[in-house]
C-alpha cells in the first residue's frame, strides 16, 4: 500500500513538470525588454519566446505573431527551442511508461518487468529534466550578462521572463519525480538475501519432500 501512495505520487509530480515544461515551451515571456521614452513612461514592452514575440505599445492592445524564419529568433533562442521541445517528448513518453509500469504491471505474471519498466521511465524523466533546466539556465545568465554589462542602454529595460522560473521548476520536479521512481524500481529482497517470492492462492507454495 505504501508503494502504491509512492506511485501516485511520482504521477502526480511528472505531471506537474510535465504541465511546467509545456507552458515554458508555449508562451512567449523568455524575456521581456521595457523600451522607455522616459525614465517613467513606458513606450514599448517587447516579450520573446520560443516561438512567438509580443509587442504592446503604449496603452494599445498587445499584438503577438509567429517567427516568420529562423533568422528572427535571436541567437540565444534557438538551441532552447530544440531542447525544450526533446525535454517535452521525452518526459511525455517517460510518464506514459511510468503510468503503464505503476498501474498495469500489478496484473502481470512476470515480477521483474516492472522495476525494468520503472527504472526506463526514471532515466527519461531525469533526462527531460536536465534538457529543461539547462537552456533556462543559459538563458537566464546570458539576460543577467546583457543586464550587467557598463554599455546597457538607458531607456531600455530588460528582465527575465516568467517561463525561465516555470522551466527551471518543472525540471526540478521532474528530477524529482525520478529519483523517486529510481528508489521504487529497486527490486524488493527478503530477510534471507533472495528476492522475495509471492504465491497466490490458487498456487500453493513448492513442497519439500525428503526421503
Amino acid at each position: 500500500m505504501r508503494s502504491s501512495a509512492v506511485e501516485k505520487l511520482c504521477l502526480a509530480l511528472g505531471v506537474l513538470g510535465f504541465v511546467g515544461v509545456i507552458v515554458c515551451c508555449s508562451l512567449p515571456c523568455w524575456r521581456v525588454t521595457a523600451f522607455e521614452k522616459t525614465s517613467f513612461v513606458t513606450q514599448k514592452v517587447v516579450q520573446e519566446g520560443l516561438w512567438k514575440i509580443c509587442v504592446k505599445e503604449g496603452n494599445r492592445q498587445k499584438v503577438c505573431s509567429l517567427y516568420d524564419s529562423q533568422q528572427q529568433v535571436s541567437p540565444d533562442l534557438q538551441a532552447p527551442r530544440v531542447l525544450v521541445v526533446f525535454s517535452c517528448i521525452l518526459s511525455g513518453l517517460s510518464l506514459f511508461i511510468l503510468f503503464y509500469g505503476a498501474i498495469f504491471t500489478k496484473y502481470a505474471q512476470n515480477e521483474d518487468a516492472k522495476p525494468r519498466i520503472l527504472m526506463v521511465a526514471a532515466v527519461g524523466l531525469l533526462l527531460g529534466g536536465f534538457m529543461a533546466i539547462i537552456p533556462v539556465s543559459c538563458s537566464a545568465y546570458i539576460t543577467l550578462k546583457d543586464i550587467l554589462q557598463p554599455g546597457s542602454q538607458i531607456f531600455q529595460k530588460t528582465n527575465i521572463g516568467v517561463c525561465l522560473d516555470v522551466g527551471c521548476a518543472a525540471g526540478m520536479l521532474l528530477i524529482l519525480t525520478a529519483g523517486l521512481v529510481c528508489r521504487l524500481s529497486r527490486p524488493k529482497y527478503s530477510s534471507s538475501g533472495g528476492k522475495a517470492k509471492c504465491y497466490s492462492s490458487s498456487a500453493s507454495a513448492p513442497d519439500n519432500n525428503y526421503v
